[in-house]
């Protein structure tokens, strides 16, 4: 399995470095993964919502610039599916069954996901209808990649 994960922003703070480094590298024990950041725009002050969709076209374009045609897009959306981690990595093994070996995790920026990355989308899905940091969400979203690949293989986790 090939994993690639997009994100909107380069991660700053040394913590979440460390996070991401080490799931990194418990996740590269069962998939190859690449992780990709793209340059977030800035916003100006008072944006307003035409800027605010101006400004997720430009980040959309950056993400889509990144995807190739056969690659299945998965988009973390607030209104996407809800999974436990068990179905979550049901899903994962469907991928791998039907052939979507090479998977794409696109996280938005901090104004949300352009139209033209959510028409790519092939999937969506959802950590909750709570709002989390997109550096969080990139986090979260490696644990339960790692997580996923453990529960396949019937290995202990932590629960």
């Amino acid at each position: 399995m090939k994993l690639t994960m997009i994100t909107v922003g380069k991660l700053k703070e040394k913590y979440w470095l460390e996070a991401v480094k080490e799931y990194k590298k418990r996740i590269s024990k069962y998939a190859k993964i690449e992780l990709i950041e793209v340059a977030d725009e800035k916003e100006p002050n008072n944006a307003g919502a035409k800027d605010l969709e101006q400004i997720k076209d430009k980040e959309a374009e950056r993400i889509l610039s990144k995807i190739k045609d056969t690659q299945h897009v998965v988009t973390l959306e607030i209104h996407g599916k809800q999974y436990t981690s068990e179905k979550l990595a049901q899903e994962y093994q469907r991928w791998m069954n039907t052939g979507k070996s090479d998977v794409v995790f696109v996280i938005g920026g901090s104004n949300g996901i352009g139209n033209t990355v959510k028409k790519r989308s092939n999937q969506e899905i959802s950590f909750g209808t709570l709002t989390y940091p997109h550096q969080m969400m990139k986090v979260m979203m490696l644990e339960q990649l790692f997580r996923v690949n453990k529960i396949l293989r019937n290995e202990n986790y932590h629960k």
